[in-house]
């Protein structure tokens, strides 16, 4: 997800993208206010969506008001005038969030309904290793009135053939739910994202799927989806996966169909991030078409000597880029990066350098204003670190380069290149990690050696095939440049599979606390932004950031949303799961969130576990852990003793009022569907119980809890 944004800022820039790429950079600006602004914009984001219910919309207003008076009052003041540009730009981030919340409403399916028809307009084909998913419009669902109608639902299919964006169809047997809320507290919240897309359902079909004829119109965005659904499928027809859905990523963006074993490879070696396009691609596309038009120009010497080559190259990169960019599925990473090499070629067209901490800034300040919520999504927080971080760094290695670059011969230049490479891998990786570790729970130990050998190959071999296949693609000669990028792309998934392989190369750890990511990301401004002696604050908050996983106090139990699975945490520290095989997503989050490969020791039908917390029969269980016992129902023939004995019960059914009374805590049916799944910590001084709804609180994007 990483990757620099670099750019032409001479005869070829960047970092590590290649032989000759480098990345130069204005000498460090010191402290500039205007760095802090996306830093203060974002925290007045994450202040936003912090909240546990919908603030009131005079509190942003007001507190710009007060920085407005700040300003007034310290005219000629920098510390009061710096505190005054602080408060307005949190300010505007804090309304900017909560108007885009309100801004984006649209009704959203209020249980689980189908099979019903389902007809609407085709937005997104997006190929799975296991069938294909259609993003549909223009609804209109059996025995749904207009008003509670979705804007957009999401339906997986069996057979997708013949249909592309634009068309108009009919689902007839659909199976609709509302979009998932997390699997248990603090996890990923698929709801809320999908409010700010504005998907009001997901689901399955069964059966075909009717093309109704095109709607033929939907301007240039759905032009854009309809090409890049062809430009996939030819390209898949010319390389099997994986290979062919690798392509697709490193051309057209889509992810999707890259068999799960080969994205856990590239995840596990760190090399996930060839396999979004963002600034490493941007910025290879960019330097690899400006090295090409002035090398195609230095061979007629006429139009040498009356064009300015430099300034030719700098435009046809920049509309080889931005073809690319609206080729490309639109993601957060591909659109900073874009503009940030659009700025940089603009800054060649105009004699002057812009790879600069200030153009990082702007281009996570448009990108805030435009999008508020893409804050709180893994792409922003991992692309910005690492491009924040890769030009600070150079900044303050910019010296020991250029004295080595200014020594002559083959050894230098490789010194140069070698040097430029790890510094990349090593800032890049490094900066990113910790969100890394946030989102997705790993830490690749062995991410610099594979991006040593993946990221060269990507730019020397794999990418400029790319662009010979965009060439060669009107004319349906794609075929001559796929087949020797697929070789490439071989070599690269083998450099992954083999990284993956190695012993210790993906450690797992528990989720990283809210408050911890937040000291990691204001230290890591601390240390590009700031100057001197101050630059140093942000080592401890970084540490500190990161020292928050000692604090992790996992919880002792979990429940899914429906109580049919159950988890409990074993003497050995590892979680005991109800079901061997079921449970699913919520399987799959509960493991990895708490920085597990798998569970341990499964529940025995009958009898007592092997530490002998675990005491089950058919229909219940009693879970024992200090002093603490804890009855997990099934059958309600059991309630009674249950309800007599223990500190909390746990019911997948409903419990009655005698019961409630009797027993210390209760959880049944009707709490678990109302507020989501549970964690419970059974801690000494008592029993604490977290649900998903506690910690998503009263938002535009939670359902208002049903009645009992």
């Amino acid at each position: 997800m990483h990757g620099s944004a670099a750019a032409p800022t001479g005869p070829a820039s960047g970092a590590g993208a290649g032989p000759g790429f480098r990345l130069r950079t204005r000498p460090p600006e010191a402290g500039s206010p205007v760095l802090w602004l996306p830093v203060a914009l974002g925290a007045g984001i994450g202040a936003y969506f912090a909240l546990g219910s919908e603030p009131a919309a005079w509190i942003a207003p007001s507190f710009a008001g007060l920085a407005l008076a700040f300003a007034i009052a310290g005219r000629g003041q920098a510390p009061v005038l710096a505190l005054a540009l602080v408060v307005g730009a949190a300010s505007c981030g804090f309304a900017l969030a909560q108007w885009r919340a309100h801004d984006v409403a649209a009704p959203v399916v209020e249980r689980r309904m189908g099979p019903v028809a389902v007809t609407g307009r085709i937005l997104a084909v997006e190929p799975r290793a296991e069938g294909t998913r259609l993003v549909l419009d223009r609804l209109a669902i059996g025995g749904l009135p207009p008003a509670k109608t979705p804007e957009r639902v999401r339906l997986r299919v069996e057979d997708a053939a013949g249909l592309s964006p634009g068309d108009d169809v009919r689902v007839p047997r659909a199976f609709l739910v509302p979009p998932p809320e997390p699997a248990l507290p603090g996890a990923f919240d698929f709801a809320r994202q999908a409010w700010f897309e504005r998907l009001g359902a997901v689901g399955h079909a069964r059966g075909p799927v009717e093309r109704l004829g095109s709607g033929g119109e939907g301007g240039w965005r759905l032009a854009a989806a309809r090409l890049r659904a062809e430009a996939v499928a030819r390209i898949r027809a010319v390389l099997p996966d994986p290979a062919g859905a690798i392509a697709a990523a490193l051309i057209a963006g889509e992810q999707g169909a890259i068999p799960a074993e080969m994205l856990a490879a590239f995840r596990d070696s760190g090399l996930q991030h060839i396999l979004s396009i963002s600034g490493l691609h941007i910025g290879m596309v960019a330097g690899l078409v400006f090295g090409a038009v002035r090398l195609l120009a230095a061979f007629v010497p006429a139009l040498a000597l009356r064009v300015d080559t430099k300034k030719a190259a700098a435009a046809g990169a920049f509309v080889a880029i931005s073809l690319y960019a609206l080729f490309a599925v639109p993601s957060v990473p591909t659109q900073r990066s874009w503009l940030m090499t659009s700025v940089v070629l603009f800054a060649v067209l105009i004699d002057r350098r812009a790879i600069t901490l200030r153009l990082v800034a702007w281009a996570a300040c448009v990108l805030l204003v435009v999008a508020p919520e893409s804050l709180m999504s893994a792409s922003f927080q991992m692309s910005f670190a690492a491009v924040a971080c890769l030009v600070a760094a150079y900044e303050a290695a910019s010296g020991p380069l250029a004295r080595l670059r200014a020594r002559q011969g083959i050894t230098a230049r490789a010194a140069t290149w070698l040097a430029g490479g790890t510094l990349t891998s090593l800032v890049a990786g490094l900066a990113s990690a910790p969100f890394a570790l946030y989102h997705f729970n790993r830490f690749s130990a062995y991410g610099l050696v594979a991006n040593m050998a993946g990221v060269p190959l990507t730019g020397i071999w794999i990418m400029p095939w790319a662009i010979a296949a965009g060439l060669f693609y009107p004319f349906g000669l794609e075929e001559w440049a796929l087949v020797p990028m697929g070789w490439g792309i071989d070599l690269l998934a083998a450099v992954a599979a083999e990284v993956a392989s190695w012993d210790g190369a993906a450690a797992l750890l528990p989720s990283m606390p809210d408050w911890g990511l937040a000291l990691v990301a204001a230290g890591l401004a601390v240390l590009c932004v700031a100057r001197g002696l101050p630059r140093l604050a942000g080592v401890p908050a970084v540490v500190a950031g990161l020292a928050s996983l000692l604090t992790v106090v996992p919880p002792d139990i979990l429940v899914s949303a429906d109580g049919r699975f159950v988890a409990v945490r074993g003497a050995d520290g590892a979680l005991m799961l109800s079901s061997a095989r079921g449970g699913g997503f919520a399987r799959e989050t509960w493991l990895r969130r708490d920085g597990a490969e798998s569970a341990g020791e499964s529940w025995p039908r009958a009898g007592v576990s092997s530490d002998g917390r675990l005491d089950c029969r058919p229909g219940g269980c009693v879970y024992s852990a200090g002093t603490a016992r804890v009855a997990i129902v099934r059958d309600a023939r059991l309630l009674p003793a249950a309800c007599r004995d223990a500190d909390l019960v746990i019911a997948a059914v409903h419990l009655r009022a005698p019961c409630r009374r009797m027993a210390g805590r209760t959880l049944d049916r009707f709490d678990l569907f109302a507020d989501g799944a549970h964690a419970v910590r059974l801690a000494k001084d008592g029993i604490r119980i977290e649900s998903v709804r506690m910690r998503r609180g009263d938002r535009p994007w939670v359902a208002p809890r049903p009645v009992s």
